[in-house]
């Protein structure tokens, strides 16, 4: 039996801020198909320190990345379908967000978004700049906002072990790989860029492993062992287990992570590079026309007056046959881009965007520019949070 999950109003919101939510919860099954995924299932107290990154692993359980405390948060949500696609655009959605945290678009943070694929429902981590206070919140196809009960969740955490004296400082994703958990973060400072992984089921109280990276970052030519993986989907090849991340300025390189002891350090193989000034956001992989294909978007976060065509966001895919890629690290290959019209001097001319011309595999799509965040319902099926005239309108997107 799902869990009801109550629709917020402005008014019983300001009340509800104090406690994050104001959302009704039926008692809680007696066996579910998240009870093979969690052990030693609480169900109250939730509270995020700073919530963070999120993804859905199977059964409604949701994981959450908690920032402020070095920690991942698996959250049986009970949203078990049936799957209502989003259908038409939502407009605004940073003012419902804001209005359910009573207080405007602008008071609020809206940190990630995951889709439910069991059930099309949109899950927000948000933030209150106010007073910093995190929420979890749902909006359905028809765009109502509702939020998650966190004082009453069924939940289990799993603090993640820093470097020596060194806590965790940034936690930058979590995904479910087979029969564990992987998340990436930041601790310490030589080997600060850290994987993390934890065995199935999760059961709180837990901690996990602890490997440390080194990457070649392209653009900066040289390896590098501080900055974390900004964002990463796990991947079987050879029947290996491997992480595909991404840094910002933007090497992609692959991580194996089978047979490692806690500790163990990881040298990761650049296999593409895609520019300089960009930050990673989102990644996943879906196939068309009998390829595989490996897709993230970006924040030119450091080119704001000079943007990659006609938005600071903008993503690409790339054909997973990289992967296999003979030509790595110093010899890996770079995304080529050209613009037409402006000059590169002219930072407020309107630039005009003329499509790459290799190399082949590495492609710019068009419809993730002024995409904030991404993330599949159905393969090629998404649903996109965009900036459209200063505002964010989810919409629902076909991938080409």
């Amino acid at each position: 039996m799902r869990r009801k999950i109550a629709t917020l109003s402005v008014a019983g919101l300001v009340l509800a801020a104090l406690v994050l939510v104001q959302s009704t919860s039926a008692a809680a099954p007696k066996q579910t198909g998240a009870d093979k995924l969690l052990k030693n299932v609480q169900t109250q107290g939730l509270k995020f320190s700073r919530i963070g990154r999120m993804s859905f692993a199977k059964a409604g359980v949701l994981l959450i990345a908690d920032r402020g405390n070095g920690s991942i948060v698996a959250i049986d949500t009970g949203d078990l379908g049936p799957a209502r696609p989003l259908k038409k655009r939502i407009d605004a959605v940073d003012k419902l967000v804001g209005a359910a945290l009573g207080t405007n678009s602008a008071g609020v943070q809206i940190v990630d978004m995951a889709v439910n694929r069991q059930s099309g429902r949109i899950y927000l981590s948000v933030i209150r700049k106010q007073d910093g206070i995190s929420a979890l919140l749902t909006i359905d196809v028809a765009g109502k906002v509702a939020a998650v009960n966190l004082a009453k969740a069924r939940h289990v955490r799993i603090t993640l072990p820093g470097d020596g004296k060194a806590k965790v400082s940034n936690v930058t994703g979590v995904k479910l790989a087979g029969s564990r958990v992987l998340a990436a973060g930041q601790s310490g400072r030589e080997f600060a860029s850290k994987i993390y992984s934890i065995p199935l089921p999760l059961e709180h109280g837990n901690s996990a492993d602890v490997y440390s990276t080194e990457t070649y970052h392209v653009a900066h030519g040289r390896w590098e062992t501080r900055a974390p993986i900004q964002s990463f989907i796990p991947v079987q090849e050879k029947g290996k287990t491997f992480i595909v991340g991404s840094f910002n300025c933007t090497p992609i390189a692959k991580f194996p992570v089978d047979g490692l002891k806690t500790g163990a350090k990881i040298k990761g193989t650049s296999i593409i590079e895609l520019g300089s000034g960009n930050r990673p956001i989102d990644m996943f992989i879906y196939k068309k026309d009998g390829r595989n294909w490996l897709v993230t978007n970006t924040d030119r976060f450091h080119h704001k007056r000079r943007p990659f065509g006609p938005s600071q966001y903008w993503g690409c895919r790339v054909d997973m046959k990289y992967l296999g890629a003979k030509a790595t690290n110093e010899q890996a290959v770079r995304r080529v881009v050209k613009y037409l019209g402006a000059k590169d001097t002219d930072a407020k001319a309107t630039r005009k965007f003329a499509k790459q011309k290799g190399p082949e595999g590495v492609e710019v799509i068009d419809i993730l520019f002024g995409v904030k965040h991404i993330d599949q319902f159905d393969n090629d099926k998404v649903v996109v949070l965009r900036v459209n005239k200063g505002q964010l309108d989810l919409e629902p997107a076909v991938l080409p």
